[in-house]
């Protein structure tokens, strides 16, 4: 059972609608990241200058752009830079996150990643950080119960950070499950077949399917692969649509 491509454009094809649509609603998300992505390479580039290796007080230098970013995006709850281990000269790693609260104040993420006592201190598991690291591009993770930030069911969208041509870490920000499928469940709902959307590791970030709910797993093709593709394919009697410019497929029973 192989992939097959067909086309589709948003003019003709209400499933390409759709995909765009939601494409729309994550893209304010990802100019969110990407401006962190270039304050943090600047940063770094100007430490690197200096002839020095960055500490955790430059990324302070960060906060202003990320306390914007929570309070214009709807959708960010949270926003930073989270350091590739050894980036910093003065500790073994790093996040420098700032999260919106409930009543609407902008407060940092405090944790303890020292390795002899936190149980958070490897974060380089998990897929927000390992997507971009090993494919250099975009990611959508999740959704998953987000134990490190807000025990909230979540979404994290990141980047690769590089400088120099080496990895530095990713820029990234969280967006709620249930902030995400109020935006996007409308659009799903008015397809004519049960439609979800899942990532490139097949997780299925919101759907309008009662057979798979978010955050189960959809077995099928290569989902990583068809992103980089970008064209609509099928599989096994389903409609795959990918989502122009974000890590998403919409997928059709």
């Amino acid at each position: 059972m192989g992939v097959s491509a067909g086309p589709a454009t948003v003019a003709t094809d209400p499933e390409a609608w759709v995909a765009a649509r939601v494409c729309g609603a994550l893209e304010a998300v990802f100019a969110s990241v990407a401006a962190t992505r270039a304050d943090t390479a600047a940063l770094l580039e100007r430490v690197a200058a200096e002839g020095r290796r960055p500490a955790s007080r430059d990324l302070a230098a960060l906060r202003p752009g990320l306390h914007r970013r929570l309070n214009r995006e709807e959708l960010v709850s949270g926003v930073g830079f989270v350091a590739a281990p050894g980036l910093l000269a003065d500790v073994p790693a790093w996040l420098e996150w700032w999260q919106a609260g409930a009543d609407g104040a902008v407060r940092p993420l405090l944790l303890d990643l020292d390795p002899g006592r936190s149980a958070y201190s490897d974060y380089t598991h998990w897929d927000w950080f390992t997507l971009p690291r090993d494919t250099g591009h975009r990611a959508v993770a999740g959704p998953y119960v987000d134990y490190l930030c807000s025990d909230e069911y979540s979404l994290t969208l990141s980047e690769p950070v590089r400088i120099q041509g080496r990895f530095a870490g990713v820029a990234a920000a969280d967006v709620y499950l249930r902030h995400f499928e109020a935006a996007v469940l409308p659009l799903l709902r008015r397809l004519s077949r049960p439609a979800r959307l899942v990532n490139a590791r097949g997780r299925v970030a919101a759907s309008a399917d009662p057979a798979h709910l978010a955050g189960s797993l959809t077995r099928g093709p290569d989902f990583g692969e068809l992103l980089t593709a970008g064209r609509p394919g099928g599989y096994d009697g389903l409609r795959l649509v990918p989502c122009p410019g974000v890590p998403l497929v919409l997928v059709l029973a």
